[in-house]
C-alpha cells in the first residue's frame, strides 16, 4: 500500500492588514486631528488550528466562500506560507496547478520560461530539458516559442502556463478551480489532460466554486469558514451543509479579496490570495474595492 499523504497538524496562519501603507499628506493631516486613532495594521486568522488527513486514494474537494482559506491552505500545503503554529507533512511529488504562470519573465522567451518555471516548480534542469518538447508540442505555439512571452497574447501565455504545469504525472495533485485556456479545441485538449492527471494522481485536492466538480471528482470534501474547517464528509453532505448553513446565511456575508505583493522580492513574486489578508511580515496589500 502507497505511503504518500498529506497530513496538516493544528496549523495556523495569521495574516496582516495594511489599510494604508503609503498616506499622502492630507491623509497625514487628517489623522492628526482625529480624537480617535485608526490602527493601520490589523490582523487576521487566515488559517486556524486546520487538522487534515489526505491518504492514498482520496479525491478531497474543498469549499468555501471568498476569502474563506482555501487557496491559502493549499498554498501552505506546498510550502509558499510555511504555517506560524502547528505543522504540515507532505510525502510524496506534488504538482501544484495554482496560479499558473507566476514567475514568468516577460523579457524571457517562451522556452526560457519553460526552464525558469520548472524550477519554481521545483524540477531539475534535466527534468525539464526532457520534457521541453513535450510540452512545446502540447501548448502548439510552434516558432512562438523562442520569441519574448511580452508579446504572446492572453490565450498564448495560458497556453504555455498550463503546459508547464501540466506534463508531468503527479502523485498528488492540487488545483485552484479547474483551468483551461484558449480556444474551444485547446480547452477541449486541456480538460482531457486534467482528467489523465487527476486518474493517475494518488492524492486529489481540489478547490472548486462548481458543486458539480465537487460531486463528480471527489470522493469525500471539507467546507471551510473563516480559516476554519467547520464541516467533513462526503462530497454531498458538505455541499448540502455548505448551502444551507453558509451561502443563504445573510449574517455571514462574503469577506472582500485582497491583492499581496512581496515587499523587498523579485517582482515576478507576486500572488494574488483567497483571503481578506496578506501575511504577517513580508507583503503589503491592497484592498480591492
Amino acid at each position: 500500500m502507497s505511503d504518500v499523504h498529506i497530513s496538516v497538524r493544528d496549523a495556523s496562519l495569521r495574516f496582516r492588514l495594511y489599510r494604508n501603507p503609503t498616506p499622502g499628506l492630507k491623509e497625514t493631516v487628517m489623522q492628526t486631528f482625529r480624537r480617535k486613532k485608526t490602527n493601520a495594521v490589523t490582523e487576521f486568522d487566515a488559517l486556524k488550528n486546520i487538522n487534515l488527513e489526505v491518504k492514498s486514494g482520496d479525491r478531497l474537494g474543498i469549499v468555501g466562500l471568498n476569502g474563506a482559506g482555501k487557496s491559502t491552505l493549499l498554498k501552505t500545503i506546498v510550502g509558499i506560507y510555511p504555517p506560524q503554529v502547528g505543522e504540515i507533512e507532505v510525502k510524496g511529488k506534488i504538482t501544484p496547478m495554482i496560479e499558473l504562470g507566476t514567475g514568468f519573465d516577460h523579457e524571457l522567451s517562451g522556452r526560457e520560461n519553460i526552464f525558469l518555471n520548472g524550477a519554481l516548480l521545483g524540477r531539475s534542469y534535466k527534468m525539464m530539458k526532457s520534457l521541453e518538447n513535450a510540452i512545446i508540442e502540447f501548448s502548439e505555439l510552434g516558432e512562438m516559442i523562442d520569441l519574448p512571452i511580452k508579446y504572446y497574447s492572453t490565450g498564448m501565455h495560458g497556453r504555455l502556463a498550463f503546459s508547464i504545469g501540466a506534463i508531468a504525472d503527479p502523485e498528488i495533485l492540487l488545483m485552484d478551480e479547474i483551468f483551461a485556456a484558449g480556444d474551444a479545441q485547446f480547452v477541449s485538449k486541456c480538460m482531457n489532460r486534467l482528467h489523465q492527471m487527476m486518474d493517475k494522481s494518488q492524492i486529489l485536492v481540489l478547490v472548486s466554486h462548481d458543486n458539480n466538480h465537487i460531486l463528480e471528482l471527489c470522493n469525500r470534501a471539507i467546507v471551510m469558514y473563516k480559516g476554519q474547517v467547520v464541516f467533513e464528509g462526503s462530497p454531498q453532505e458538505s455541499i448540502d451543509y455548505y448551502m444551507e448553513n453558509i451561502v443563504i446565511d445573510a449574517t455571514h456575508p462574503a469577506q472582500p479579496t485582497f491583492h499581496e505583493e512581496f515587499v523587498g522580492g523579485d517582482a515576478s513574486a507576486v500572488a494574488e490570495v483567497d483571503g481578506p489578508i496578506a501575511p504577517v511580515t513580508d507583503l503589503v496589500t491592497t484592498v480591492a474595492v
